[in-house]
């Protein structure tokens, strides 16, 4: 399989996709999603969140990120900041790609941005104390159909079916949720069928 994962097509594909606007109303938040590789992306960064009782995206596998708060110039900002605080990663205006705009939860009444950034080697990562994990993945293995499967599972009290990512190999939890909404959205920008797409 080819994928253009070419720094120049990336940002040439993200400039002309649509860019969904965060919805009135809703918590905003931002998250960056980091790719890994020098001239072409081969990897993508992932986090996996702690757990706590009570917190919705408890023990979830995400992007680094989280809510816009008032010093923040705008939801790119906010990604940097978030990033830089949860995994200790800086990420530089050369690195920044583009934006994929928002999405908005399914469940919760929140609006997150995602801002793309390209990494010629993943850092030393420096967790705190919301985070327990990182982990990269190369984006070929993401796109693999015997990954790629409908589930069923318990969220909120309730049995949910979603379409999810197994990440075996790399973690022991699976992609789903907004994290994985974000990430079909990006393969869409690319051009990338994906068997939900």
């Amino acid at each position: 399989m080819s994928v253009p994962f070419n720094r120049n097509d990336i940002c040439n594909q993200l400039a002309q996709a649509p860019k969904p606007e965060s919805v009135v109303g809703k918590r905003r938040t931002a998250v960056a999603m980091i790719l890994i590789g020098n001239s072409a992306a081969e990897e993508l960064l992932f986090i996996r969140r702690a757990e706590f009782e009570g917190d919705p995206w408890s023990g979830d596998v995400a992007f680094p990120g989280g809510g816009v708060e008032k010093q923040d110039a705008d939801s790119r900002a906010t990604a940097e900041r978030e990033t830089f605080e949860e995994i200790g990663i800086i990420l530089p205006q050369e690195a920044y790609l583009g934006t994929l705009g928002s999405i908005s939860g399914a469940y919760l009444p929140v609006s997150i941005a995602c801002h793309i950034y390209q990494l010629n080697e993943l850092p030393p990562v420096t967790l705190n104390g919301e985070v327990v994990n990182t982990f990269c993945v190369p984006l070929k293995v993401l796109l693999e159909p015997e990954r790629n499967r409908q589930r069923t599972f318990e969220y909120r009290n309730s049995h949910h079916s979603h379409p999810t990512i197994e990440l075996d190999g790399y973690c022991d939890h699976f992609l789903w949720g907004i994290s994985y909404r974000i990430l079909q959205r990006f393969f869409v920008a690319l051009g990338i069928e994906t068997l939900n797409s």
